[in-house]
């Protein structure tokens, strides 16, 4: 079963929310300036996004570590 287009944007989005928020916190205790961790937080999670998006679509056109599953279309 393929992944469709719509459903690696929306797990893009919800793993960016989460990695910004990360590197917001982590920008504003190394640098202790709230309006550079903003900054910082601000660039990565559009670049990330489209970053994580062509990862995902990759990976897609792959069979590495999948499993056929065949199905019998009778039962004994």
């Amino acid at each position: 079963m393929r992944e469709k287009h719509y459903r690696s944007i929306i797990k893009a989005i919800s793993w960016r929310t989460v990695g910004t928020i990360d590197t917001m916190v982590i920008s504003f205790f190394i640098t202790g300036n709230l309006v550079w961790a903003i900054s910082i937080g601000s660039l990565e999670v559009f670049t990330k996004m489209v970053l994580y998006y062509l990862h995902e679509r990759a990976w897609d056109k792959t069979n590495f570590g999948r499993e056929k599953i065949a199905y019998n279309d009778y039962q004994i």
